[in-house]
């Protein structure tokens, strides 16, 4: 399929299977979980099933779907490989003081009208700029580590990288390429909501102020409103955290 997209010269990232897909009644059970997820990442499937009034084995489902878990001990929905390393969180109490010294990504659930599709994004933590991202509607590595790859030809590499523990990130593909680089590889704790926050707090701007206002009705809808919205958030949107700077300006001026 790659070679087919480089003999078109059509992005790897714009080509994708049928979206996937759920009855309506479910995409709107998951919009709501999702949403709810964003503001409170604490809640599991109980607390979800409760909180809407459904069966729990269905948010169970469904939330694995989403690739959602509760941020606390317990039963997880995302579960790592058992043949795959794991390796420390590395940031603990570390002040990050430039750009290109600590880099992270992550897989968020984007619903479309129809269906829905899942986002992974690489970011910079000190300057937040938003380094490359991509769309599938798998969880499968893949999309995972081409975007790794557009930020490692773009942008060098960072000191250290932090993901979570789900197996696109614990993967060799994934993995081999950090270590290829002599990029120190970091991984968040077990039900530690607080180690990837600055991503985490990406999704929350990407989602609020993007996709649940557009509501789009297909991949390649969600694609273009995407390009724009990243073009937006790392070169107009201003930060407070930054001083009212952009991304792109706290990251090229150092």
């Amino acid at each position: 399929m790659r070679r087919q997209c480089e003999l078109l010269e059509l992005p790897r990232s714009t080509y994708y299977y049928e979206v996937a897909t759920e009855s309506r009644e479910n995409l709107a059970l998951m919009r709501r979980i999702d949403e709810q997820y964003l503001r409170t990442p604490f809640y599991g499937s109980r607390r979800m099933a409760f909180t809407f009034d459904v069966n729990r084995k269905r948010v169970q489902r469904l939330m694995r779907v989403m690739g959602l878990e509760g941020q606390a001990p317990g039963e997880r929905t995302t579960m790592r490989h058992p043949g795959h390393k794991v390796y420390p969180y590395l940031l603990r109490n570390v002040e990050i003081l430039r750009p290109n010294h600590v880099w992270s990504t992550d897989i968020t659930y984007v619903p479309l009208e129809e269906g829905f599709m899942y986002l992974t994004a690489v970011i910079d933590w000190f300057s937040r700029h938003v380094l490359s991202w991509r769309l599938s509607n798998t969880l499968a590595e893949t999309f995972c580590c081409e975007a790794l790859d557009e930020a490692l030809q773009n942008f060098g590499r960072p000191e250290i990288f932090n993901t979570d523990q789900g197996s696109q990130f614990t993967s060799l593909a994934f993995t081999g390429r950090l270590l290829t680089q002599g990029i120190a590889i970091s991984m968040d704790g077990r039900g530690r909501a607080l180690d990837n926050v600055f991503i985490e707090r990406l999704w929350r701007s990407v989602k609020y102020e993007n996709i649940y206002l557009m509501c789009y009705a297909s991949p390649l809808a969600l694609e273009r409103g995407l390009t724009d919205y990243f073009e937006f958030y790392n070169y107009e949107r201003p930060h407070q955290s930054l001083d009212y700077q952009t991304p792109w300006a706290v990251y090229q001026a150092v």
